[in-house]
Protein backbone atom coordinates (compact mmCIF):
# COMPACT_ATOMS: atom_id res chain seq x y z
CA UNK A 1 0.00 0.00 0.00
CA UNK A 2 1.21 3.26 -1.24
CA UNK A 3 1.66 5.86 1.47
CA UNK A 4 1.46 9.80 0.79
CA UNK A 5 2.90 12.55 2.34
CA UNK A 6 0.42 14.92 3.73
CA UNK A 7 3.04 17.79 3.73
CA UNK A 8 2.51 20.12 0.96
CA UNK A 9 5.10 20.13 -2.36
CA UNK A 10 7.34 23.53 -2.46
CA UNK A 11 6.65 25.43 -5.82
CA UNK A 12 8.99 26.20 -7.65
CA UNK A 13 8.99 30.32 -7.05
CA UNK A 14 9.80 29.19 -3.28
CA UNK A 15 12.61 27.39 -4.43
CA UNK A 16 13.99 29.77 -6.87
CA UNK A 17 13.57 32.21 -3.59
CA UNK A 18 15.44 29.94 -0.97
CA UNK A 19 18.38 30.67 -2.92
CA UNK A 20 18.56 34.05 -4.07
CA UNK A 21 18.44 35.32 -0.50
CA UNK A 22 21.92 34.05 0.43
CA UNK A 23 23.49 35.69 -2.76
CA UNK A 24 21.74 38.94 -1.87
CA UNK A 25 23.35 38.44 2.14
CA UNK A 26 26.85 37.73 0.74
CA UNK A 27 26.41 40.11 -1.89
CA UNK A 28 25.64 42.57 0.92
CA UNK A 29 28.46 41.62 2.97
CA UNK A 30 31.11 42.11 0.23
CA UNK A 31 29.61 45.60 -0.62
CA UNK A 32 30.29 46.39 3.12
CA UNK A 33 33.91 44.97 2.73
CA UNK A 34 34.59 47.09 0.20
CA UNK A 35 33.59 49.89 0.96
CA UNK A 36 35.38 49.64 4.26
CA UNK A 37 38.24 49.06 3.16
CA UNK A 38 38.12 51.88 0.76
CA UNK A 39 37.40 53.72 3.57
CA UNK A 40 40.55 52.94 5.43
CA UNK A 41 42.80 53.70 2.30
CA UNK A 42 40.97 56.27 1.43
CA UNK A 43 43.78 59.52 1.49
CA UNK A 44 43.70 61.76 4.20
CA UNK A 45 45.27 65.29 2.42
CA UNK A 46 42.94 67.63 0.30
CA UNK A 47 43.98 69.33 -2.39
CA UNK A 48 43.80 72.34 -0.82
CA UNK A 49 47.43 71.62 0.84
CA UNK A 50 46.42 72.45 4.39
CA UNK A 51 49.26 70.05 5.72
CA UNK A 52 52.29 72.31 3.65
CA UNK A 53 54.80 74.09 5.81
CA UNK A 54 53.71 77.58 6.85
CA UNK A 55 57.08 78.23 5.94
CA UNK A 56 59.90 76.32 3.53
CA UNK A 57 63.70 76.34 4.71
CA UNK A 58 65.18 77.94 1.06
CA UNK A 59 68.88 78.33 0.14
CA UNK A 60 69.82 80.53 -2.40
CA UNK A 61 73.70 81.79 -2.95
CA UNK A 62 74.18 79.17 -0.09
CA UNK A 63 72.70 81.94 2.04
CA UNK A 64 69.43 80.00 4.36
CA UNK A 65 66.03 82.16 3.91
CA UNK A 66 62.79 80.89 5.43
CA UNK A 67 59.78 82.00 2.94
CA UNK A 68 55.94 82.36 4.09
CA UNK A 69 54.98 79.73 0.85
CA UNK A 70 51.87 81.60 -0.05
CA UNK A 71 53.98 84.45 -0.65
CA UNK A 72 55.88 82.58 -3.12
CA UNK A 73 54.47 83.36 -6.51
CA UNK A 74 55.32 80.67 -8.65
CA UNK A 75 53.98 77.24 -7.71
CA UNK A 76 57.59 75.51 -9.44
CA UNK A 77 59.09 77.30 -6.38
CA UNK A 78 57.23 76.37 -3.75
CA UNK A 79 59.89 73.77 -2.58
CA UNK A 80 62.59 73.56 0.36
CA UNK A 81 66.61 73.43 -0.70
CA UNK A 82 68.60 75.37 -3.20
CA UNK A 83 67.49 77.72 -5.66
CA UNK A 84 68.57 79.82 -8.70
CA UNK A 85 66.14 82.80 -7.97
CA UNK A 86 62.24 82.69 -6.19
CA UNK A 87 59.98 85.24 -6.65
CA UNK A 88 57.55 86.58 -3.81
CA UNK A 89 54.86 89.20 -3.14
CA UNK A 90 54.04 90.51 0.65
CA UNK A 91 51.02 92.87 1.16
CA UNK A 92 51.78 96.74 1.95
CA UNK A 93 52.04 97.98 4.57
CA UNK A 94 51.16 94.90 6.15
CA UNK A 95 53.96 92.74 4.65
CA UNK A 96 51.57 89.38 5.01
CA UNK A 97 51.49 87.10 2.32
CA UNK A 98 48.81 87.48 0.00
CA UNK A 99 45.59 85.23 -0.07
CA UNK A 100 44.68 83.12 -3.56
CA UNK A 101 43.90 85.25 -6.29
CA UNK A 102 40.33 86.06 -6.87
CA UNK A 103 39.31 84.56 -10.18
CA UNK A 104 38.50 87.09 -13.18
CA UNK A 105 35.97 86.99 -15.77
CA UNK A 106 35.95 89.14 -18.62
CA UNK A 107 32.78 90.81 -17.40
CA UNK A 108 34.93 91.58 -13.64
CA UNK A 109 38.58 92.12 -15.62
CA UNK A 110 37.63 96.39 -15.05
CA UNK A 111 36.22 96.38 -11.75
CA UNK A 112 39.78 93.88 -10.73
CA UNK A 113 42.19 97.22 -12.25
CA UNK A 114 43.45 98.64 -8.87
CA UNK A 115 46.25 100.05 -7.53
CA UNK A 116 48.96 97.66 -6.44
CA UNK A 117 48.75 97.17 -2.44
CA UNK A 118 52.13 94.90 -2.83
CA UNK A 119 55.81 94.94 -2.46
CA UNK A 120 57.46 92.56 -4.97
CA UNK A 121 60.93 90.68 -4.14
CA UNK A 122 63.59 88.72 -6.22
CA UNK A 123 65.67 86.67 -4.41
CA UNK A 124 68.84 85.41 -6.34
CA UNK A 125 72.04 84.31 -6.56
CA UNK A 126 74.82 86.65 -7.39
CA UNK A 127 78.00 84.78 -8.21
CA UNK A 128 80.18 87.40 -7.50
CA UNK A 129 78.59 89.88 -9.95
CA UNK A 130 78.91 93.99 -9.27
CA UNK A 131 76.80 94.13 -5.98
CA UNK A 132 73.89 96.81 -5.86
CA UNK A 133 76.80 99.25 -3.32
CA UNK A 134 79.09 99.13 -6.20
CA UNK A 135 76.70 99.85 -8.75
CA UNK A 136 75.39 102.90 -6.51
CA UNK A 137 78.75 104.46 -6.37
CA UNK A 138 80.83 103.85 -9.04
CA UNK A 139 78.21 103.08 -12.42
CA UNK A 140 75.14 105.43 -11.88
CA UNK A 141 76.93 108.32 -11.10
CA UNK A 142 78.35 108.31 -14.84
CA UNK A 143 74.74 108.54 -16.14
CA UNK A 144 72.87 111.09 -13.77
CA UNK A 145 72.47 114.89 -15.04
CA UNK A 146 75.37 116.49 -13.17
CA UNK A 147 72.74 119.28 -11.96
CA UNK A 148 72.45 119.36 -8.52
CA UNK A 149 69.78 118.31 -6.60
CA UNK A 150 68.56 118.90 -3.38
CA UNK A 151 66.97 116.44 -0.65
CA UNK A 152 63.03 116.86 -0.36
CA UNK A 153 62.31 115.80 3.11
CA UNK A 154 65.25 114.05 3.69
CA UNK A 155 65.46 111.98 0.60
CA UNK A 156 67.29 113.31 -2.99
CA UNK A 157 65.84 112.49 -6.70
CA UNK A 158 68.30 112.71 -9.32
CA UNK A 159 67.20 112.57 -12.90
CA UNK A 160 69.32 109.91 -15.22
CA UNK A 161 70.18 111.82 -18.92
CA UNK A 162 68.38 110.81 -21.78
CA UNK A 163 70.53 109.54 -23.51
CA UNK A 164 71.89 106.81 -21.04
CA UNK A 165 70.42 103.09 -20.43
CA UNK A 166 68.35 104.63 -17.48
CA UNK A 167 67.09 107.34 -19.71
CA UNK A 168 63.20 106.82 -18.41
CA UNK A 169 64.32 107.04 -14.57
CA UNK A 170 65.32 108.64 -11.81
CA UNK A 171 67.49 107.69 -9.18
CA UNK A 172 66.19 108.32 -5.08
CA UNK A 173 68.88 108.12 -2.26
CA UNK A 174 68.63 109.10 1.29
CA UNK A 175 71.26 108.11 3.92
CA UNK A 176 69.14 107.40 6.88
CA UNK A 177 67.31 105.50 6.78
CA UNK A 178 69.37 104.58 4.01
CA UNK A 179 67.63 103.88 0.59
CA UNK A 180 68.48 103.59 -2.90
CA UNK A 181 66.08 103.25 -5.80
CA UNK A 182 65.45 103.03 -9.55
CA UNK A 183 62.19 104.57 -10.21
CA UNK A 184 60.53 105.02 -13.73
CA UNK A 185 58.23 107.69 -14.84
CA UNK A 186 55.19 108.18 -14.36
CA UNK A 187 53.04 107.73 -17.87
CA UNK A 188 50.65 105.55 -19.67
CA UNK A 189 51.06 103.00 -16.72
CA UNK A 190 52.40 104.09 -13.39
CA UNK A 191 55.86 104.51 -12.42
CA UNK A 192 58.10 101.26 -10.42
CA UNK A 193 60.92 101.60 -8.67
CA UNK A 194 63.82 99.06 -8.20
CA UNK A 195 65.59 98.61 -4.56
CA UNK A 196 68.53 96.44 -4.36
CA UNK A 197 70.48 95.07 -1.37
CA UNK A 198 72.90 91.93 -1.35
CA UNK A 199 72.41 89.66 1.89
CA UNK A 200 75.45 86.76 2.05
CA UNK A 201 75.53 85.11 -1.74
CA UNK A 202 71.96 86.40 -2.40
CA UNK A 203 70.94 89.85 -4.09
CA UNK A 204 67.41 90.88 -3.06
CA UNK A 205 65.41 93.41 -5.47
CA UNK A 206 62.55 95.17 -4.49
CA UNK A 207 59.88 96.42 -6.50
CA UNK A 208 57.69 98.93 -5.96
CA UNK A 209 54.95 101.86 -6.91
CA UNK A 210 56.82 105.27 -6.97
CA UNK A 211 53.71 107.10 -5.62
CA UNK A 212 55.09 105.15 -2.38
CA UNK A 213 58.26 107.54 -2.06
CA UNK A 214 55.49 110.33 -0.62
CA UNK A 215 56.31 108.00 2.27
CA UNK A 216 59.36 106.81 1.79
CA UNK A 217 60.73 106.62 5.46
CA UNK A 218 57.62 104.09 5.42
CA UNK A 219 58.72 101.69 2.27
CA UNK A 220 62.57 101.59 3.73
CA UNK A 221 61.53 100.40 7.28
CA UNK A 222 59.10 97.46 5.23
CA UNK A 223 62.15 96.52 2.98
CA UNK A 224 64.53 96.26 6.27
CA UNK A 225 61.83 94.16 7.89
CA UNK A 226 61.06 91.80 5.23
CA UNK A 227 65.12 91.01 4.55
CA UNK A 228 65.17 90.53 8.98
CA UNK A 229 61.89 88.18 8.65
CA UNK A 230 63.21 86.13 6.00
CA UNK A 231 66.85 85.53 6.51
CA UNK A 232 67.63 81.98 8.21
CA UNK A 233 70.04 81.50 10.74
CA UNK A 234 73.30 82.82 10.15
CA UNK A 235 75.44 79.72 9.51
Amino acid sequence: MTVFSEAPLRSPRTHARAHVVPIVLGGIAAACAIALVAYLLWPTWGTSGANAPDKLPVSVGGTLFNLPTTAIRMKIQRHSGPQERIDLDFLYPSLEPPGAPKHVTADTVEAAVQSIDRIFLSIAAHHDALSPEQRTATIYPRYLDQAAAQPVDGLTMRMFRSDTPYGSEDFYSSASPALTARCTRDAATPGMCLSERRVGGADLTFRFPRSWLSQWRDAAEAMDRLTAQLRGPKG
